[in-house]
């Protein structure tokens, strides 16, 4: 049997794949949300995306209740939004705009666009959570390049 190749040498390597950065949020009695850069499309037909979140992940509670969340992609210029809602123990849409997606979800007002899902699949995938998005919604709010986070930083695309 192989064995996996170690933690640091993995972590290593991947700093050199360059992700788009998100943020994916939900609200069932208040809105969560947190910065993701493990977001994807999956699937055109039918439309599906997907993300994966740390297992202790405060927002994961959010999105299963709800059923739904809203997927906002972030521009070059909101670095500190992407490292706001990376924060633990802070108000992370406190004076934060936001629009109602389709389902209910919150959308950062000012991001380049989104996408608008009902939950379709989660399953624990190692130390995360992979959660597949049906996209029942999506639109461009601005034309700005994209937030990319790679080499340990982020970047403007």
């Amino acid at each position: 049997m192989l064995s996996c190749v170690e933690a640091g040498e993995f972590r290593s390597v991947m700093r050199g794949v360059a992700t788009g950065v998100t943020v994916v949020a939900a609200d069932a009695g208040g809105p969560a949300g947190t910065t993701v850069n493990s977001f994807t499309s999956a699937s055109l037909d039918p439309p599906l995306v997907l993300f994966c979140l740390g297992l202790g992940s405060r927002t994961w509670p959010v999105i299963e209740r709800a059923g739904c969340f809203a997927v906002s992609f972030l521009c070059a210029d909101q670095e500190p939004l992407a490292r706001r809602f990376a924060t633990a123990e802070v108000d992370r849409f406190a004076g934060q705009g936001t629009i109602t997606a389709r389902t209910g979800a919150p959308v950062l007002a000012d991001a380049a666009g989104y996408v608008d899902c009902a939950l379709a699949e989660a399953a624990e995938v190692g130390d995360h959570r992979m959660v597949v998005g049906l996209v029942v919604a999506a639109g461009c709010l601005r034309d700005a390049r994209p937030l990319v986070f790679a080499d340990g930083g982020y970047r403007g695309a």
